[in-house]
C-alpha cells in the first residue's frame, strides 16, 4: 500500500514522543494514550481501526499493573472485537483480521496449554505471520484494497502486515 507504512511510521513516532513527554500512570493509560495518538495521527482507515483496538485493549486491562498471559489474550480479544465491529470485516476479506484472528486463536491455545506471556505472544506472532502470508493470493472484499479488485491478488495486505509487525514487536520487547 502506497501510504500505509508511512502512516504507521508517523503514528508510532508520535506515540513514542507522547509516551516520553507524558508517561502514563498505568497500563490502561498507556493503551488509551496510544489509541488517542493513532486516531489523531494515522491517516486512512488504519488510525481509527488501530485506535479502536487500543481503546478496547485499555478497557480490558483496567486496574492491571502487570500483564499476565491471560490478560494479553483478553486485551487482544477485546481489541480484535473492536476492529471487527468498526471495520465490519471477517477472516478472508484480505484485511488486518487475517493476521489478528489466527494470532488470537494461537494465543488462546497457548494459554490453554499453560504457556506464560512470552510463549503466548510468540505463538500469536507466528500465527499472525502465517495469516499475513495467506493474504497474498486473496482478492480483497473490504478496505481500500477492495477498490483494486483482482489487481490486488499477488500482493500482501498492508494491514495484515502491520498487525503482524506490531505483535512481533510486542513479543520481541517482552523477551528483551
Amino acid at each position: 500500500d502506497a501510504d500505509h507504512g508511512i502512516n504507521m511510521d508517523r503514528g508510532f513516532t508520535a506515540v513514542k514522543a507522547e509516551l516520553a513527554a507524558h508517561p502514563p500512570s498505568d497500563i490502561r493509560a498507556v493503551f488509551e494514550s496510544v489509541a488517542t495518538v493513532l486516531i489523531r495521527s494515522v491517516g486512512g482507515a488504519a488510525g481509527p481501526l488501530y485506535g479502536t483496538f487500543f481503546l478496547r485493549a485499555a478497557a480490558a486491562c483496567a486496574g492491571r499493573t502487570e500483564i499476565e498471559a491471560a490478560d494479553a489474550v483478553a486485551l487482544f480479544q477485546a481489541g480484535i472485537e473492536g476492529v471487527q465491529q468498526r471495520g465490519r470485516a471477517a477472516a478472508g476479506d484480505k484485511t488486518m483480521l487475517d493476521a489478528l484472528l489466527p494470532a488470537l486463536d494461537a494465543m488462546r491455545k497457548g494459554l490453554e496449554d499453560g504457556c506464560g506471556l512470552a510463549a503466548v505472544l510468540d505463538a500469536g506472532a507466528a500465527a499472525a505471520q502465517a495469516g499475513m502470508t495467506t493474504t497474498v493470493p486473496m482478492q480483497p472484499r473490504k478496505g481500500r484494497a477492495s477498490y483494486l479488485g483482482a489487481r490486488s491478488i499477488g500482493h500482501q495486505d498492508p494491514g495484515a502486515t502491520s498487525s503482524y509487525l506490531l505483535l512481533k514487536a510486542a513479543a520481541d520487547t517482552w523477551r528483551s
